[in-house]
């Protein structure tokens, strides 16, 4: 870490901003596994098995092996009130604001948020978590890490699916739906320069043209792959900018047997092993607050467990670089 960016995480401690979450072997931290089952797609159910699917293969476990202490499992859920409310946009924006709710208390006690998402769409109430988890009612500056193997930077002026999937990163940004983006705890929205997107290989057009008009900064594929020096360089470009960091993987960006079951598989993506790796390389950086995994295949797309297990190997590898803070 270089002497600048030190400097700005422990002003940023000083004043109440951050409280990051390093290893104890005494005692270490608590993972708080948070479940967010709502699409917001209009052509599916409003709730999706695969955050459940996620939790049932032994995730915590798999965890407590590795020393963590887990928390009981956090599940999003509208009241029955909001469930009768218009629109699925509308019900995705309310649960947004839920998992908001429950990442920024889990954060402000110490914790560490693991988001088992049922697509990139919980990206925005996972980062207005982040924002809100100071100590002073003034948002928190976040930075996002977004990996995916799409770029989820379209507008619904510039979708060619319709897909609100496609739009996230873009809906943070401030770029549309910001209705949506409040209702998700998301204000004000994130300064482009404050966003990496790694391993997007498969861009819609103007999509393309919206992002290399942007400030929003890139990670290759092979940056991933051999864990290159740019993967630190953003990184502590990222901690310099913000207070936290949300890292984010859309589990299509993987190498497609290993998300088989997937219907937006890219070829020519990392393993799950290469991606933990450079999971880890990111998470020594203590401004890392919190990991999201999205669109993991249900059990009836998943038939031999891979994806999950997949997922699990992400999972770990991000922990992993908590553990290895102390040595920065």
């Amino acid at each position: 870490m270089t002497r600048p960016i030190r400097f700005a995480v422990l002003a940023a401690l000083a004043l109440g901003a951050l409280t990051p979450v390093s290893w104890s072997e005494d005692r270490p931290p608590a993972v708080a596994l948070i479940k967010m089952p709502y699409r917001g797609e209009r052509n599916l159910a409003d709730l999706s098995d695969s955050p459940d699917y996620l939790e049932k293969g032994g995730l915590a476990k798999q965890l407590e092996d590795q020393g963590w202490r887990v928390r009981p499992v956090s599940t999003v859920a509208l009241t029955p009130e909001e469930q009768k409310a218009y629109g699925e946009w509308n019900r995705l924006g309310l649960a947004n604001g839920h998992l908001a709710q429950i990442v920024a208390a889990e954060l402000k006690e110490g914790r560490f948020p693991v988001g088992l998402l049922a697509n990139c769409s919980a990206l925005i109430g996972m980062l207005g978590g982040l924002q809100h988890a100071g100590k002073a009612e003034a948002p928190l500056r976040v930075g996002l890490v977004f990996i995916d193997a799409q770029g989820d930077f379209n507008t619904p002026e510039t979708t060619l699916s319709g897909m609100l999937g496609g739009m996230p990163v873009a809906i943070s940004a401030g770029l549309g739906l910001q209705r949506l983006r409040v209702k998700s705890g998301l204000d004000p929205a994130l300064p482009d320069r404050q966003i990496v997107l790694a391993a997007a290989r498969d861009l819609d057009p103007l999509e393309k043209d919206l992002l290399d008009r942007s400030a929003v900064e890139r990670l290759s594929v092979e940056d991933i792959k051999t864990r290159s020096a740019a993967i630190d360089g953003q990184m502590d470009r990222l901690s310099g900018l913000a207070d936290l960091i949300y890292v984010h993987v859309d589990i299509d960006v993987l190498d497609p047997p290993e998300v088989a079951g997937h219907p937006l598989a890219v070829p020519g993506g990392p393993t799950s092993v290469e991606l933990a790796a450079a999971l880890t390389q990111m998470f020594r950086h203590p401004k890392a607050a919190a990991f999201g995994v999205a669109s993991t295949p249900s059990q009836d797309h998943d038939l031999d467990g891979r994806s999950r297990q997949a997922a699990y190997t992400l999972v770990r590898g991000a922990l992993e670089g908590v553990k290895q803070r102390g040595s920065r």
